[in-house]
């Protein structure tokens, strides 16, 4: 099995210009909260903010067979994590930039921003993100009116 912060160095390997660091430490905080079953499909890291220059809100941005998990290890103690689930997804848009790109992500309870992206980047995590989230909603839409 692959573990997140292999996905992560073979994205950074990939695309290069998307800034990120302490891949390992927030890579840990993924590997924490993996679920007995849940599997790793695709990993990249971002900076989870909307600025140009915060370039030290390095996380790692996990797609699992059950959720996105967004892990940020802080620098003295502690860490942030966020999950969101297919049902919770509304939509993703993509910015593009001069350098570098963005990524928004829209839920039912927050609006998520991922900077400081390869714009290289951007059709591949688009893509990887909103076709397994649209595949699993379908799944999920689809139990739940059997149920009725």
């Amino acid at each position: 099995m692959d573990s997140v912060y292999a996905h992560v160095l073979k994205f950074k390997k990939k695309y290069p210009m998307t800034v990120g660091w302490r891949l390992k430490q927030n890579s840990k905080v993924i590997e924490e909260h993996l679920n007995p079953g849940e599997k790793v499909l695709y990993a990249f890291i971002a900076q989870k903010n909307d600025h140009p220059f915060g370039i030290l809100d390095s996380a790692v941005v996990t797609l699992t067979n059950k959720r996105l998990l967004i892990g940020r290890k802080r620098v003295v103690f502690g860490y942030f994590l966020d999950s969101i689930t297919p049902d919770m997804f509304n939509d993703l848009k993509v910015k593009s930039g001069i350098i570098w790109g963005k990524i928004y992500i829209d839920t039912v309870k927050e609006f998520v921003r991922l900077s400081n992206l390869s714009k290289s980047s951007l059709a591949e995590i688009e893509t990887k993100i909103t076709s397994y989230m649209m595949e699993e909603k379908i799944k999920y839409e689809h139990a739940l009116n059997n149920k009725k």
